[in-house]
């Protein structure tokens, strides 16, 4: 009789439960919340679709005015379910992070759709928390990427257990420029490509160009033993076919260009490498490019370069000496000792460099920077990068961005 007397009250009287003690409100409250949360988190033989959607959206409604433990506990619940009712988990997952946390770190089961609304909606420590997920998925990855969110991303490249995709790791190694402590992050990953280690070297530091020089740097080995009878069919066609050219000149072991010699005033590279000492003149650094191989643009990518790796990459492809590297420094005017006679930190680096690689690993680098900086190179992509348009990257492939990004800063006019 009491119970019904008070429904009836509160239907007559909506003002009634504003005049109820404090205490009580939250004592209704609180028993109300539970209720309504144990409803949701009914197993699917006890409710349907509909019955916990329902019961859902009036949590919804209600959550708002609720307290932060209340809201907690909630989110608690919700963290054990299998099936969680997306409007009160997005709800949820957008609440102060002491709500969020626990279905950030202990749900298993929230979806991508939700996850997703989440990095874009919340704030910064939201956001480096799903990041830290395990088992993140590479479109989860993506969105944590695209806030560019620092913490977040580095957060992102320490989860040993997420999904990098291929689009994230390229925006990802363009923040690299700007924020170097992200290389070595980047560069442990597996997700990581020799094109995107490639394209980085041209701003990493001294330390991480050694280590893609050394993890990154793979021979050639299976890829010509794979092709060596295309060789003389290209031969026997006279190298007219662009696309068959193109990719056997990657692979193949010579890496000096016999037609450029035919046509160089110079007898040798080693030659022209020698004149260069007294002074690397335009023409002259073009002419050594040629001969090595290698596209005027390459050249005056490593020539321009403030490091040496790039120039003991090239010596160590080409067969050069190690003698050749302190004549095209001396060529390029910079300082081989310092004042007290000791070697300069960049000579002493292109030194290390040229040690510590093999000849064909040194091809490799040394090809894949002359495919990626110049095959791509489009009028419309060189109009691009003379512009600085970061805008137009999306229309471009893989190899034209990698070109954009590694010659955009210093590309010649």
């Amino acid at each position: 009789m009491i119970g019904v007397m008070s429904e009836s009250a509160l239907s007559i009287d909506p003002d009634l439960e504003k005049a109820a003690a404090p205490e009580v409100e939250s004592r209704s409250r609180t028993a109300l919340l539970k209720r309504l949360t144990d409803v949701v988190c009914l197993p699917a033989s006890r409710i349907n679709n509909f019955e916990r959607a329902m019961t859902a959206d009036l949590l919804v409604e209600m959550l708002p005015e609720a307290s932060v433990e209340a809201r907690a506990r909630i989110a608690r619940r919700l963290a054990t379910l299998s099936e969680l009712p997306s409007t009160l988990t997005r709800l949820l997952l957008r609440d102060d992070i002491e709500v969020a946390r626990p279905l950030l770190v202990e749900c298993q089961n929230l979806s991508d759709a939700d996850l997703v609304d989440c990095i874009g909606q919340a704030t910064p420590e939201h956001r480096r928390l799903a990041a830290a997920r395990r088992g993140l998925s590479e479109l989860a990855s993506e969105s944590v990427v695209a806030t560019g969110d620092l913490p977040a991303i580095e957060a992102l490249l320490h989860n040993d257990l997420a999904k990098i995709s291929a689009p994230a790791v390229e925006v990802i190694v363009a923040c690299t420029r700007e924020h170097p402590r992200l290389t070595p992050m980047l560069l442990r990953r597996p997700e990581i490509r020799p094109s995107h280690a490639y394209v980085i070297f041209w701003w990493a530091s001294s330390e991480d160009r050694k280590l893609i020089l050394q993890r990154f740097a793979v021979t050639r080995e299976v890829l010509q033993e794979a092709v060596s009878d295309v060789f003389p069919l290209a031969a026997a066609e006279n190298w007219q076919d662009p696309l068959s050219r193109k990719g056997l000149q990657f692979i193949e072991r010579r890496q000096r260009n016999r037609a450029a010699l035919d046509r160089s005033p110079y007898n040798s590279l080693d030659e022209a490498v020698a004149a260069a000492a007294g002074g690397l003149t335009r023409e002259l650094a073009e002419e050594i490019s040629y001969l090595s191989g290698l596209k005027p643009t390459t050249g005056a990518k490593i020539f321009t370069d403030a490091g040496g790796e790039g120039i003991a990459v090239l010596c160590k492809a080409t067969g050069l000496p190690k003698a050749a590297i302190r004549a095209l420094w001396r060529g390029m005017r910079r300082p081989e000792t310092d004042e007290a006679g000791h070697m300069t930190p960049g000579l002493e680096r292109a030194v290390i460099a040229y040690d510590i690689m093999a000849v064909d690993r040194a091809q490799t680098v040394l090809r894949y920077w002359n495919w990626s900086l110049t095959s791509a190179l489009t009028p419309a992509l060189l109009k691009a990068i003379r512009d600085g348009d970061d805008d137009a990257v999306d229309e471009y492939s893989a190899p034209q961005r990698t070109a954009m990004l590694a010659l955009s800063p210093d590309f010649s006019r």
